[in-house]
């Protein structure tokens, strides 16, 4: 009979524990990069994807999805939601994206399917299931919007809601005013920040300038020489050709990788406030515009009346406005290598 001491009984290994994630996606070439600095971090565990009509359609989303987890070696399950914004017709973003969104390299089909169960429910299941996780958003916010309608008690059950959307403080990327996640669904849009969910806004502007990928920066990223790392800069061919025609400015901006940074190491962010978000839904000049009270003037008496849905519903946004860039790109090389 063998002897254990008694402290060696007492004595157990303890496994650091994942932080689990939640992410929809309307899969195209900067979220696939998104994807895989998720799937890659030893830090988190990806519960579920759900895809949603946006850049392309839902079924592409899905497709785009389980390609780039097959590529990261993840069975991680992938649900289909939304196939179109919730009051609108839907416009595609394929011409940044390529028709695939992948930028049109004839990327074999994935090995499976989605699973059968629809987005929004699987939304609320898996944060049912798995109360404090994170979500992060990469696309129109139709299908959280949808599992909200259908249980708003969910929005307590999220520790962060991290929202790649909104020109909080400069010019849209899809008009003069808005940026394309929330100007493809305003109102889902809308739902979400008066909603509870503890929202984390990270613009568009977060991917400009400084943070975009410089030619240097893209054979920097090659020269890592693995399978991801190729496939992050192909996948982004036409991006790269339509940000110079969108901007001028040479290289590859990558703003969903840059919300999953932030959503994987908060401290990137150097300068953020709280504040009233809304969304505007009836002008068509401004429709999507991410509006943000930053001067705290909301509740001010020539204001009161236009903010008071936001006002009563008294939840407040995280808005980021600027990243250590430096650091941003180290978190991106780090997970192609």
């Amino acid at each position: 009979m063998n002897f254990v001491p008694s402290f060696a009984r007492r004595f157990v290994i303890l496994r650091p524990v994942k932080l689990p994630f939640l992410i929809d996606t309307d899969t195209a070439s900067d979220d696939a990069v998104a994807l895989i600095m998720a799937l890659r971090s030893p830090q988190i565990q990806v519960l579920a994807i759900t895809t949603v009509a946006g850049n392309v359609d839902v079924h592409q989303a899905s497709r785009n999805a389980i390609y780039t987890a097959e590529l990261c070696d993840s069975k991680v399950p992938v649900f289909a939601g939304a196939e179109q914004p919730l009051e609108r017709a839907r416009v595609s973003a394929t011409w940044f994206h390529g028709r695939d969104g992948l930028g049109d390299h004839d990327y074999p089909p994935p090995r499976r399917a989605p699973e059968r169960q629809s987005a929004p429910d699987a939304i609320i299941d898996t944060i049912e299931s798995r109360p404090g996780l994170v979500m992060v958003t990469l696309g129109p916010l139709t299908n959280v919007a949808l599992a909200l309608h259908k249980k708003p008690g969910i929005a307590a059950k999220v520790s962060r809601c991290v929202v790649m959307g909104g020109a909080p403080c400069c010019e849209g990327n899809v008009t003069p005013a808005a940026e394309y996640n929330i100007w493809c669904d305003p109102e889902a849009a809308r739902m979400v920040v008066r909603s509870g969910l503890p929202v984390e806004l990270v613009g568009w502007h977060l991917c400009r300038g400084e943070a975009v990928l410089n030619p240097s920066d893209i054979q920097q990223v090659l020269s890592l020489g693995t399978r991801v790392a190729k496939f992050a800069i192909e996948c982004n061919s036409r991006a790269q050709e339509a940000f110079l025609e969108q901007t001028g400015e040479h290289g590859i901006s990558l703003p969903d990788p840059v919300a999953m940074a932030v959503a994987l190491d908060p401290s990137i962010v150097t300068s953020q406030s709280e504040h009233f978000v809304d969304v505007e839904t009836e002008s068509e000049l401004t429709r999507g515009m991410t509006v943000v009270d930053r001067l705290n003037v909301a509740d001010n008496e020539r204001n009161r009346d236009a903010w008071a849905p936001s006002l009563a519903a008294g939840h407040q946004a995280k808005v980021f406005w600027a990243i250590d860039n430096v650091r941003w790109k180290q978190a991106l090389s780090a997970a192609l290598t």
